[in-house]
């Protein structure tokens, strides 16, 4: 079956594990005692130096790269992609280990990973410290191990979340000066207890406290981060509040509030909904010119094919970056066509400097010589 993106699935279960594990040149062993804490503490690292002499490479370690995936949406579907494509330009195999959210399902799949000696492994955890061990136990063996905001990580990919959500506000803020007369009523479906994703909202609130006549009749995080708990949430906030104005969140959520908006019969085309991720429904909406207005993009496919470059790059004894912003972007209507163009074709951004400045920034350096010096705390470029 193939995907949005255009490429087949390839999906690890059980017995590809147990092949793979078989042929694992060195025994399967569980490691008992701890490895090196990595890098603790709070601490800003410089920009990337992609000049750094080279260094050993990781021995006896399999050329193969797996995605420890999360779930299917969109968004990861996006991270599927661009690594798939970064795999195949470096000549590594490409496979994925789908979680369905299960976080016990992915801690035994990574630690398979690691008993097979998988010389690279990109995770999108379902629940972060569960996952935690495991992540440090395939980084002590050197494997190269990426992950999708939350430590432990070889190398990190966060976005500068405070400005991921100013970007979007600001985006909301002038369509209710211009569009709204300065009025609107709000609501913010938020992430706060999600420490990483916190600060997005934080920076919601701080653009829309400035607008004297603007009022956030909803501050609240829904059940579930999908459309299903968007869903059940705006329900619940129609109940009080019939006429909204203005909906803010993550895309997945925010879509299942204009569901719900259009299910009660109350969406109109005046209304500012948007969402943050660039998922691939947010676009059609944006692009049938409705309620959803606009999206930032945090280009999942030009991060996954840096990360599968960056896991090439390791296995070959190359310094790669310890942490990488993906930088938030907002999609309207007026720019959708450079962006999808961009998406499907993100080897040829990351190719060109000058493109790929607009959507990466890297920072620290780390190969297998250093590896101790792995990032294990909530990294964010916006530390200071």
């Amino acid at each position: 079956m193939r995907d949005v993106f255009g490429i087949v699935r390839r999906d690890v279960c059980a017995v590809l594990i147990v092949a793979l594990m078989a042929a694992s040149p060195a025994s399967s062993q569980t490691i008992d005692e701890d490895g090196p804490p990595g890098v603790t503490r709070p601490t800003v690292l410089a920009p990337f130096d992609p000049n750094k002499p080279p260094c050993a490479q990781p021995p006896d370690l399999q050329r193969l790269l797996v995605f420890a995936q999360d779930n299917r949406r969109e968004f990861m579907e996006g991270v599927r992609y661009g690594l798939a494509l970064a795999a195949a330009d470096r000549g590594m195999e490409f496979h994925v280990a789908l979680a369905d959210n299960d976080p016990r399902r992915m801690i035994e799949q990574v630690s398979a990973l690691r008993e097979a000696r998988i010389g690279a492994v990109v995770a999108a955890p379902v629940d972060a410290p569960s996952l935690s061990r495991s992540l440090q136990e395939l980084i002590w063996q050197g494997s190269y191990v990426g992950t999708i905001v939350p430590p432990p990580a070889t190398s990190l990919l966060n976005a500068p979340q405070y400005l991921t959500g100013r970007v979007l506000a600001e985006e909301a803020a002038h369509y209710i000066a211009t569009q709204l007369d300065g009025r609107a009523r709000v609501v913010l479906l938020t992430h706060d207890s999600l420490q990483y994703l916190a600060p997005r909202f934080v920076a919601m609130r701080d653009v829309l406290m400035d607008m004297p006549d603007v009022t956030i009749v909803a501050d609240i995080s829904p059940v579930t981060v999908n459309k299903e708990g968007g869903f059940a949430m705006m329900q619940k906030i129609l109940l009080a509040h019939p006429d909204i104005d203005v909906v803010l969140g993550a895309d997945t959520v925010v879509l299942g509030a204009l569901a719900a908006v259009r299910d009660a019969g109350r969406e109109r085309p005046d209304q500012f909904f948007g969402g943050i991720d660039g998922e691939p429904e947010a676009v059609a909406e944006i692009k049938r010119g409705g309620a959803y207005k606009a999206s930032i993009s945090l280009a999942s496919p030009i991060f996954g094919f840096a990360m599968g470059q960056h896991a090439a790059d390791w296995l070959e004894g190359r310094s790669i970056p310890q942490a990488m912003d993906i930088l938030p972007r907002a999609l309207t209507r007026d720019n959708l066509a450079q962006y999808e163009a961009d998406l499907k074709n993100p080897d040829r951004v990351f190719s060109d400097p000058k493109r790929s400045q607009e959507y990466l920034r890297m920072y620290g350096n780390i190969c297998y010589d250093t590896r101790d010096l792995y990032i294990n705390f909530p990294w964010s470029s916006e530390l200071r």
